[in-house]
């Protein structure tokens, strides 16, 4: 994460789910990604709920409260479209889905867990661990080490000298850190292992669940036609949605997430085909223009 960035990044979640039943540990095994039957109570996990032929519909942290109690946080996948997504499938399960959106704020507490430890009771939260905290839920964010952990809940009062992180400067965080969000840089069409999401997202110990058989042809494949890449760029990032990126004159693929870099430039996501992209180049964000976004690693 950004060196001595330390704070409150408050944000409206897209989904805030309660899924609970006699049946429900089963039921989401059979629809996410990830293990969630293996999931103790007081831990939680980053899954995707994939479409039959693996592609990425939603994802969502997941909260495992009790034994048949589970919360379900999508940053930008809506409660109405993620709750639809499982309800589709619920035939015979004693399963119950209720999207408790509207009663929500969150905030991501940027910074390390260490110096958060005095504020969440003098204990740093552990990578993974669930607990409750000013009447909602905390979740030290299992992606990318447990770089920030993740607060949902009905309107709190903040801990004293908890100073707000700008949206600006928590999205270059996130960037940095490596994670990705759906369906900003990965979405609707597009393959977990484009966006390097088997590392976090995915279990292959656990049993059948929807998409499995497209993910296991891929990891036995062991390569894809497209990869997110951080990239870099001079001057202010482009505004509005998706760019088109290109290299020699020919386009190579699109600039996703991104956000000022605090220097005078902008770091960012591009989702790019690996057929014919130079890796030794850069990339321009206009066919006849100069190639000035450096290109950095895959996420």
């Amino acid at each position: 994460m950004t060196t001595g960035l330390m704070g409150l990044q408050r944000f409206s979640p897209a989904g805030w789910l309660h899924v609970t039943g006699d049946d429900v540990a089963s039921f989401l095994q059979g629809q996410c990604s990830q293990d969630l039957v293996a999931l103790p109570v007081g831990r939680g996990s980053y899954g995707l709920w994939l479409t039959q032929k693996g592609r990425v519909e939603a994802d969502s942290l997941v909260f495992r409260v009790g034994e048949r109690e589970y919360w379900l946080l999508s940053e930008g996948v809506s409660g109405a479209s993620l709750r639809e997504r499982l309800e589709r499938f619920i035939i015979a399960d004693d399963v119950t889905v209720e999207d408790a959106t509207p009663t929500v704020q969150a905030a991501w507490l940027v910074g390390s867990a260490e110096a958060w430890g005095e504020r969440l009771g003098g204990t740093a939260l552990q990578v993974g661990e669930v607990r409750p905290w000013l009447g909602g839920w905390l979740l030290r964010d299992p992606r990318a080490g447990g770089a920030r952990s993740v607060w949902v809940g009905p309107s709190p009062a903040w801990p004293a000298e908890s100073p707000a992180v700008s949206p600006e400067r928590g999205e270059g965080a996130r960037i940095e850190a490596g994670i990705v969000r759906v369906p900003d840089d990965i979405g609707p069409g597009e393959l977990p292992n484009e966006g390097g999401l088997e590392q976090d997202a995915i279990s292959y110990s656990k049993g059948c669940y929807l998409g499995q058989e497209t993910v296991a042809r891929l990891r036995a494949m062991g390569q894809v036609r497209r990869r997110l890449y951080r990239v870099r760029g001079v001057g202010a990032a482009p505004e509005g949605g998706a760019k088109a990126l290109f290299q020699q004159g020919r386009r190579v693929g699109e600039l996703r997430s991104r956000a000022a870099d605090g220097t005078g430039g902008f770091i960012g996501y591009a989702l790019l085909t690996l057929l014919h992209l130079d890796l030794s180049r850069g990339l321009a964000l206009e066919e006849a223009e100069p190639e000035t976004l450096a290109l950095g690693g895959v996420v």
